[in-house]
């Protein structure tokens, strides 16, 4: 599918994960939702980046740990992939606290835990391709500490931020996607976008899902 896909057709997935019986778990899970629909599977890290490249995918679901070419290594050739780069979210056991920062920190979109709720793990899909915060509830906590713990984070009373900018660090502290806070603000997505890009290089952060747990700490 090309870059003019419609926004009513369905998001593609790509699943990445060496456990026969989770992905035909993920199968299921997609056909309740008509928005998603299962494009290719993958058994390890080097099948997936093939697929990716040959699928194009708008969203990739991969688990961390895997034989060969584990999750954080495939993340990171996927992130140097040429072209339209797909969301790509963890899906998981692992709650531990390096997983999860490696896992951010090479590019993840979100990370979830394989024990979710179906429905909790579709409304955090459709929230990280509408450019929300993917992370489980359960993980917050360990986040806002290791994101505490870097010496590069910026502390609140030495930031400049806009006004502007100040509005879109609290909507984004909410869980808001940029969808979401481009209709609160009366903007366009393209500028959310930008400040977003602005917020996380003033604050020293990586992605938006470091800025939102930042953020919520001021809360």
């Amino acid at each position: 599918m090309n870059a003019q896909q419609s926004e009513l057709d369905p998001h593609r997935v790509l699943v990445i994960d060496d456990h026969p019986l989770f992905r035909k778990g993920v199968v299921d899970l997609l056909s309740m939702d008509s928005s998603f629909q299962l494009v290719g599977e993958a058994a390890n890290g080097e099948e997936g980046l093939e697929l990716a490249q040959q699928l194009k995918p708008g969203l990739v679901l991969l688990d961390l740990n895997m034989r060969g070419v584990d999750g954080v290594e495939t993340l990171r050739r996927l992130r140097a992939m040429e072209g339209s780069q797909p969301k790509v979210l963890i899906l998981t056991v692992s709650n531990a606290e390096e997983d999860i920062v490696r896992a951010l920190r090479a590019g993840a979109d979100g990370y979830l835990l394989k024990d979710m709720e179906p429905e909790e793990i579709l409304s955090y899909l459709r929230s990280a391709l509408s450019g929300g915060v993917a992370i489980g509830p359960e993980l917050t906590g360990i986040l806002a500490r290791a994101l505490r713990e870097e010496t590069a984070t910026v502390e609140p009373d030495r930031v400049s931020l806009t006004p502007r900018e100040k509005q879109i660090l609290a909507l984004l502290a909410e869980g808001q996607s940029n969808k979401l806070i481009a209709r609160e603000l009366d903007i366009a997505v393209g500028t959310v976008k930008v400040h977003v890009k602005n917020l996380m290089k003033k604050l020293g952060l990586r992605n938006r899902v470091e800025v939102a747990l930042w953020a919520s700490k001021l809360r």
